[in-house]
């Protein structure tokens, strides 16, 4: 593939998932680890040798991409990774700020849930042993079950629909921050904790102070 080959398919996402989810997901996730990279071009024949599956559902993979707006499609150029201006950035990490906030918001109501709080607590201690072993692809993974938990202990539909189309990992992939993981495995303590003590505002707070860090970190490295 263009510029940036991944190694190897990333496995993510929901088991049973079609020919076409396998790149959906591999690219999504091949961005957060590196294996993709905005402003890449995605050639058909590469991703049909890559991924193992058929032309059409890489072109299946593709128009989701777009739809989601991961990947721009120009005519008669290919698809392209896309890649954010620093307002752009900024514009995603405002939604992002708040709908992590909404999240963790919502998760509160399920704290009562035994699974689902016994759930959390193991995701969060898989963040604390990939980080600890520097096992990018295992952290990324658990990151996710993380997520999907928050959004299970929320229960809240809308959400469900609206929290994975947000473009955090063009942000990721474009900002590369050695600080990332770390601060990452804090504000998901804070936010786990605040989550499983029942407490919105502070679930709400530790939300949205952890979109706030990633702004900050990203901000530190743009030249004045």
């Amino acid at each position: 593939m263009s510029s940036h080959t991944p190694v190897a398919p990333v496995a993510s996402g929901p088991a049973g998932r079609s020919a076409s989810d396998t790149v959906f997901f591999g690219i999504v996730n091949g961005l957060e680890l590196g294996g993709f990279a905005p402003g890449q071009r995605l050639v058909e024949t590469d991703l049909v040798a890559h991924f193992g599956v058929g032309r059409n559902s890489v072109r299946e993979a593709l128009q989701r991409l777009a739809a989601e707006g991961i990947v721009d499609l120009p005519r008669h150029r290919g698809a392209i990774i896309r890649r954010l201006s620093l307002q752009e950035t900024l514009d995603v990490l405002d939604v992002a700020e708040r709908m992590t906030g909404l999240l963790a918001r919502a998760a509160t109501r399920g704290c009562g849930n035994r699974e689902l709080a016994q759930a959390l607590r193991a995701s969060v201690q898989g963040l604390v042993a990939a980080e600890k072993a520097h096992d990018g692809e295992t952290f990324s993974s658990t990151r996710r079950h993380f997520y999907r938990t928050l959004l299970e202990m929320g229960d809240n539909r809308e959400l469900r629909r609206l929290f994975p189309t947000i473009h955090m990992p063009i942000v990721h992939a474009q900002h590369r921050l050695a600080s990332l993981p770390r601060m990452r495995l804090d504000d998901y303590r804070r936010i786990a904790a605040a989550v499983l003590a029942g407490d919105p505002e502070a679930a709400e707070a530790a939300g949205a102070a952890h979109v706030q860090n990633v702004r900050s970190a990203i901000l530190e490295r743009e030249p004045a």
